[in-house]
């Protein structure tokens, strides 16, 4: 065996042998590449961001801990709040963006705000201003609207495209400002751009007052909605095509704050959201349905809950086992941990019976856990195991009494819309009102309605339906001065739907199946009646509800199904329209219709399905 050792030379310097010469060289080479591609790798994670910038490399086998996920602490409200500060100003600063992620264990592609899913917490108090600097990274445009937020006198800040505003290009950036005027509770936001929302792009919105009496140890919010693997703008033309007839796509899940664990997935890397609750105290929890689609029936084992807060109106406490929630609506419970076992499970679970189709291998029940203590253990608890209405219809609430009492007043107005879906051209199922199904204008209803109004266009000032809009697209209602407004909605499709009123909250006098006996209206309840923005109208149903028209602007009413809303489900009140003459939209507002060129994404024009309508019945 050959040993190679270091002689000394005459210079006094060390001498190597060939070999070991090669092997040094070969070494110094490796570790100088080695260095190269770390100085790389380092210097990109602080030019492109940091971490999550990486967020899109992510396949199923990177796992990377700093992930998608926003911390579910940032959904518990500090017991520190002070909600006898001073108005102020509230301001964020948000980038919109696309990830790639698996809430639920499948990798997809997700609509996200500053990286993490869902979208951050908005909090304030009642007089607070809110300033959110939005800057559009993604792929298609977007707008957010503010769930529930009057806007009294930023009508432009609403949020609705083809309503009061155009939507955020790519690459564009735009500021949304408006004060937080005489309301507080539990709200949210979402993008009101095409169907995107369902991709990602919600959020909870908290105001505290002082006006509010309610009282717990803790506050936290949880946000339940039903999920699918595929993007939107995948399935939307797919929901729209000729011969579908309103058969809404089917979720695929659901979800809870974001979290849970695909049924089909084997194994998966979802996860369950868990609430940690002190033993022996009173714990709000705010619940939002931030979901496309589907109603839920929500319980937690072993507990009756105290209802207290109705879509941001306080009511006096109402106990139930299990409560309904559907799109867009917000129901506050009071949970006692005054129970024995350290874990329950929390149970939220769609009303599959009211898809088109329940697929096999669908879990319609989405579970969290609610913990008393630090242990890891899964809860061994049961349900309640009462009997599970299959209609999908709205919790009962004609025993819930809003705490501040406020009668409905004499209406000066009464009217009547049909929903409805119909088949018309190239074979197409869409949504109506009466005699409109809706589409997204490029110039928008309202920033038309303040040009119309300032030039004393006549087409503009007929009270009632405005001939100034294209009856087949846009119906628009305009009421004069200030007026209370009955509006009763019969609903000729088999299918539920929870329709919202932008701008306002209205009184709730009555909903059933079949038609509204008219006999009865003399006689409604109008003293104190339940107030809220959200209201469920059942298959083959009505609903009658009531506002005063007093808030100035264009405001939405449509169904909050995200597929219904897209079909044409939505027609518009314009209000105070003395007021709104006056009106100067401002410039950054009006910037992006000016360049319709930019935009990117949105609906599908019925037009485009020319082709497939071609196609015989019944494929071929």
């Amino acid at each position: 065996m050959a040993v190679y050792q270091k002689l000394p030379t005459s210079e006094g310097k060390d001498v190597t042998t060939p070999q070991l010469t090669k092997l040094a060289n070969v070494l110094r080479a490796l570790l100088y590449t080695l260095g190269l591609i770390s100085l790389a790798f380092i210097l990109s994670v602080f030019l492109l961001g940091g971490l999550p910038a990486f967020e899109t490399l992510r396949g199923s086998g990177f796992h990377l801990e700093k992930s998608f996920r926003r911390d579910p602490s940032d959904y518990v409200l500090g017991s520190g709040w002070d909600v006898h500060a001073a108005p102020t100003t509230r301001s964020y600063n948000w980038t919109i963006s696309e990830i790639e992620a698996a809430p639920d264990g499948i990798l997809r592609t997700l609509i996200v705000i500053d990286g993490q899913f869902p979208g951050p917490l908005v909090e304030c108090n009642e007089g607070d201003t809110i300033v959110i600097d939005v800057y559009n990274g993604a792929t298609n445009s977007t707008s957010l609207h503010w769930h529930g937020q009057s806007q009294n006198g930023t009508n432009w800040m609403d949020g609705t495209t083809g309503v009061t505003n155009c939507p955020i290009p790519p690459g564009k950036s735009f500021r949304y400002e408006f004060t937080v005027r005489e309301q507080w509770g539990t709200y949210w936001y979402h993008a009101h751009f095409s169907t995107s929302r369902i991709d990602g792009l919600f959020g909870p919105f908290i105001i505290h007052s002082p006006k509010e009496n309610i009282q717990s140890d803790t506050d936290r919010i949880v946000m339940v909605h039903d999920y699918y693997h595929d993007l939107s703008a995948a399935l939307l033309p797919q929901y729209l095509a000729p011969d579908n007839e309103n058969d809404e796509p089917v979720p695929d899940g659901a979800l809870i704050n974001g979290m849970g664990i695909c049924s089909t997935c084997e194994p998966s890397s979802g996860k369950l959201a868990t609430f940690g609750l002190d033993r022996d105290k009173t714990h709000r929890l705010r619940f939002i349905n931030v979901g496309a689609f589907a109603e839920f029936d929500v319980e937690i084992d072993q507990h009756e809950l105290s209802l207290v807060e109705v879509d941001g109106v306080e009511v006096e406490p109402y106990n139930l086992h299990r409560f309904r929630i559907n799109v867009a609506q917000r129901y506050s419970v009071i949970l006692h941990a005054n129970h024995a076992a350290d874990s329950y499970w929390l149970r939220a679970r769609m009303i599959a019976h009211c898809f088109p189709e329940i697929p096999e291998d669908l879990e319609p029940e989405v579970l969290g856990i609610i913990r008393y203590s630090s242990s890891e253990e899964q809860p061994a608890t049961k349900g309640w195991g009462e009997a599970m209405e299959l209609e999908c219809k709205d919790l009962n609430t004609s025993e819930v009494i809003p705490a501040v009492a406020m009668s409905a007043p004499e209406p000066d107005v009464l009217i009547y819309l049909r929903s409805n879906f119909e088949i018309g051209a190239y074979r197409l199922s869409r949504g109506f009102f009466n005699k409109t199904s809706w589409r997204p204008a490029e110039v928008p209803t309202l920033v038309e309605a303040v040009d119309g109004l300032a030039k004393a266009n006549k087409s503009f000032s007929p009270e009632g339906i405005l001939p100034a809009y294209d009856i087949n697209r846009q119906m628009v209602y305009r009421v004069d001065g200030i007026k209370t407004v009955d509006l009763l909605i019969d609903n000729f499709d088999d299918g539920n739907h929870p329709f919202h009123l932008h701008g306002y909250k209205f009184w709730v006098l009555g909903q059933g199946r079949g038609y509204f006996d008219k006999s009865t209206y003399p006689s409604l309840n109008t003293t104190n009646p339940l107030r809220r923005d959200t209201v469920t109208i059942e298959a083959y149903g009505w609903v009658l509800i009531r506002f005063v028209a007093d808030n100035p602007g264009m405001w939405a009413f449509h169904c909050h199904i995200a597929w219904h809303l897209e079909a044409g489900m939505l027609m518009q009140f314009l209000t105070r329209p003395d007021i709104v003459a006056g009106w100067k939209v401002p410039e950054d507002v009006k910037g992006f219709c000016d360049h319709p060129e930019d935009q990117r994404g949105g609906g599908i024009p019925d037009e485009d399905f020319y082709e497939l309508a071609k196609r015989p019945v019944g494929g071929g």
